[in-house]
């Protein structure tokens, strides 16, 4: 976890090859659900959350991680492998999923939000956030074995389509 943090690139490179690492990664997601759904209970209760909203609130951070880790790596397997395809793209969901799971490391300290004052908080949380996203990029690269450029590119892409498939689940009218 450490050196996946620290973004080094022969790490994903391992984790990409080992497929009984999906276990370590899908750990390492569930730590960050239950790290930002920690946060989120803090900064709530903080702010004067109660009840049924702050329970709610908690539960979508809890679950937030893991939809954007399975869904987000699909969305950047699908555009990676067919759209932004470079000639030495060759993977598999789960080389990706593996991978960006470790992407998710700087994610566990987005639970660092109570640190006074709250202006430090809120900058180590959207640290973590950037952090997060620059893990993935990287992760992407190596598992699609692209460019920074294409990594970037289909994070982007992967990012503004799972953006819109949430919304469009959010606006739908429901059947009942």
């Amino acid at each position: 976890m450490l050196r996946a943090a620290a973004l080094h690139a022969d790490t994903y490179e391992e984790v990409e090859a080992d497929p009984s690492s999906l276990r370590q990664a899908t750990l390492v997601v569930l730590a960050a659900c239950l790290a930002i759904a920690g946060a989120r209970a803090i900064q709530g209760s903080q702010a004067g959350v109660e009840g049924d909203r702050l329970a709610f609130q908690v539960l979508l951070s809890l679950l937030e991680p893991l939809v954007l880790w399975v869904a987000g790596s699909a969305f950047a397997l699908m555009i990676g492998a067919t759209f932004l395809r470079g000639p030495e793209t060759e993977s598999d969901f789960a080389e990706v999923l593996r991978t960006t799971g470790f992407a998710f490391t700087p994610a566990l300290l987005r639970l660092l939000v109570f640190v006074p004052p709250p202006a430090l908080g809120l900058g180590i949380d959207l640290l973590a956030r950037a952090w997060t996203f620059v893990a993935v990029v990287v992760a992407i690269r190596k598992a699609l074995d692209f460019t920074t450029g294409r990594a970037i590119a289909t994070f982007g892409f992967a990012a503004l389509l799972l953006w819109l498939v949430l919304w469009g689940a959010s606006v739908a009218p429901l059947p009942f």
